[in-house]
């Protein structure tokens, strides 16, 4: 007898603790990659990723509809749906900031990278690379709110190299394409998320992944999805945006390779081409529907073997390309022949101590004049945002100078004024006319490091990141309440 109350009460303890342990595993707060099931959407993955081999879109979770559809702003890709890096929305912006800086609208925690987001119509796009699921996740979030509307994944391996996720989606009306660290290109209903078609730019072109993973970002150009494999016989190429099927292929006889860098549209004599930096050389290509894909002329004589800002055009039939680690900068001049054939010749080449040059991010033209931020190796000039005369990119109409400094970070022009991210968070407004530059405010948004992604603004807001979290701030100083912030801040 004495022995069954012994056995019944070490039952009972053993029982009690199993409750206690279960009630404690419950209350433990949920990962953040770790999200509600919805019925009919228990499809996560069994088992972690093989190799580099990836199943393109196979997995899809839905966790809302609802968004605020009177949001109606685009900043649709990489630099803005005009490539131009600034918003013309026309909404107003605040002039000035209260002490406790622009609000935070919300913020959602990303997997360890640079991906920045793309803004259509109430919606906030962004590839994120989650390391718990070992997947390419493109996330879906409402922009008024943040909260997560669908998302939707691939298992694949991706090592940690100066973070992961690195690209912008392109979004449109139809679709939302995606470029991952590793190549593998994703199209998905921009509405829903549903999947249309995938292609791994490695297996079927024979793209070499660069160095640092893939920094093109995808261009959708009317109904064509425009990407630069720099395969071994595809330099670039035209998908249909809702197909998938291939429009036309760029041959590529130089055996050039995929760089960072982008492809911009770009017009020359009113002629519609492609401008992509890919290692090996510079190239234009056709974007005409007559002839489109076909190589317009190429340059080879500036060649960086790292290559990260995009092209930018200039005015008087020039471009202009520029690289970090030592590579300087170069201006080309496309000339357009009597016979129709177009030529590229260098016009001059410069080291970063010479003249404005990049490093990560892109430069922008803004009312006549260039702008960007000059590399850690330009000398006393390094980290400084500049402003240079398009002709002569040696001749600086602007400088902050050596007191205001900035990183790798990125910039973007909205309502007339610059806004400028440095690595550790902190976000400067200027103003800046001719020579004259004025902080109209400066605070730290994120408590981070890496703030390289680049920027978006849409709907008077702004989505910006660090390597491990996504912010999205009011620009406006009027959303949900804060005019009367903005007020208090200016007594």
């Amino acid at each position: 007898m004495r022995t069954l109350i012994i056995i019944s009460a070490a039952v009972l303890i053993t029982s009690a603790a199993a409750v206690a342990a279960l009630f404690w595993w419950l209350d433990r707060p949920v990962p953040e990659y770790v999200t509600p099931g919805l019925p009919g959407q228990d499809n996560a993955p069994k088992e972690r990723a093989r190799g580099d081999k990836a199943e393109i879109g196979k997995f899809f979770r839905k966790f809302s509809d609802e968004y605020d559809h009177s949001l109606t702003g685009e900043w649709s890709r990489f630099r803005g749906g005009d490539s131009s890096n600034i918003c013309r929305d026309g909404v107003p912006l605040a002039d000035a900031w209260p002490k406790s800086g622009p609000r935070i609208l919300w913020s959602q925690k990303m997997g360890e990278g640079h991906a920045a987001a793309a803004i259509f119509k109430g919606k906030v796009f962004v590839l994120d690379y989650i390391e718990e699921l070992k997947a390419d996740v493109l996330r879906c979030f409402s922009l008024a709110d943040g909260h997560e509307l669908w998302r939707r994944w691939y298992i694949v391996d991706v090592k940690r190299n100066h973070g992961r996720s690195r690209t912008v989606p392109a979004v449109n009306e139809n679709v939302a394409v995606t470029i991952g660290p590793k190549c593998q290109v994703m199209c998905v209903n921009s509405a829903n998320g549903g999947f249309l078609w995938g292609i791994d730019l490695v297996a079927e072109y024979g793209s070499t992944i660069p160095q640092w993973y893939t920094g093109q970002c995808p261009l959708i150009d009317g109904s064509a999805v425009v990407l630069a494999p720099a395969g071994k016989d595809v330099l670039m190429t035209g998908i249909d945006a809702v197909s998938g099927k291939v429009l036309w292929k760029t041959p590529n006889p130089s055996g050039w390779k995929m760089s960072h860098s982008s492809i911009i549209p770009m017009t020359f004599d009113g002629h519609k081409m492609y401008v992509y930096c890919a290692q090996g050389g510079i190239a234009g290509i056709s974007a005409e529907p007559g002839d489109a894909g076909k190589i317009l002329w190429e340059c080879s004589a500036w060649s960086p073997s790292v290559v990260a800002p995009s092209p930018q055009q200039l005015p008087d039939g020039m471009v202009f390309a520029t690289a970090g680690y030592g590579f300087g900068s170069v201006i080309l001049k496309i000339k357009h022949e009597s016979d129709g054939t177009f030529k590229a010749e260098v016009v001059k080449s410069f080291n970063p101590r010479q003249a404005l040059s990049l490093e990560q991010q892109s430069s922008i033209l803004y009312n006549n004049t260039i702008y960007g931020i000059r590399p850690k190796d330009a000398g006393d000039g390094r980290c400084q945002l500049v402003g240079a005369v398009p002709g002569n990119i040696a001749e600086y109409v602007y400088a902050s100078g050596g007191e205001l400094r900035f990183g790798l970070g990125p910039f973007i022009v909205a309502d007339g004024k610059f806004y400028i991210l440095d690595d550790n968070g902190t976000l400067t407004m200027m103003k800046i006319e001719g020579a004259s530059g004025k902080i109209l405010g400066s605070h730290r948004i994120i408590d981070g490091s890496d703030a390289w992604g680049p920027l978006a603004v849409a709907d008077g807001r702004m989505i910006l990141r660090d390597l491990n979290q996504m912010v999205c701030i009011d620009l406006t100083g009027k959303i949900k309440g804060q005019e009367e912030e903005m007020n208090d801040g200016k007594k």
